[in-house]
């Protein structure tokens, strides 16, 4: 293992435990300081990262986010309404489990999303990675912009 790796272990394994936050009807939850979370709804750009942008119909997009999240490797989603969605991601390896929150705001024809780590300071880009890939097979179904 090289050092980079080790220090991440060693600060993970220290950190402490987040607990997942609830999303409510038109707010995800805030993202914390550290960078281990994108939201739509943030207000720094170093959190942001943008909604999806619907452009058919409103349900298909959001049916075809859960077909999406769902295909994501070791993802289950745990809430499910008709405007809100919660979903967990457990690593491969060490097990952390990651959170991701959806609102569907069918006025603005928008999906405001988020994707945090509940454990630890960094995540390596892993979240903004999922959301850009969650962005990339929406985009493939024609669903959103």
């Amino acid at each position: 293992m090289n050092t980079r790796t080790i220090f991440y272990l060693l600060f993970m394994l220290l950190s402490s435990s987040v607990q997942a936050k609830t999303v409510t009807e038109n707010q995800l939850p805030n993202c914390p300081d550290s960078p281990n979370c994108v939201s739509s709804q943030a207000k720094d750009a170093g959190h942001y990262i943008a909604p999806f942008k619907i452009i058919g119909s409103i349900d298909e997009a959001w049916g075809g986010l859960k077909t999406a999240l769902l295909n994501q490797s070791r993802t289950v989603i745990t809430h499910d309404t008709v405007n809100t969605l919660h979903a967990t991601e457990t690593s491969l390896v060490f097990r952390f489990v990651d959170d991701v929150d959806a609102i569907l705001d069918a006025e603005a024809r928008l999906i405001n999303i988020r994707s945090a780590s509940r454990t630890g300071y960094g995540d390596f880009g892993v979240n903004r990675k999922r959301i850009e890939m969650l962005r990339l097979q929406l985009q493939q179904g024609h669903f959103i912009e």
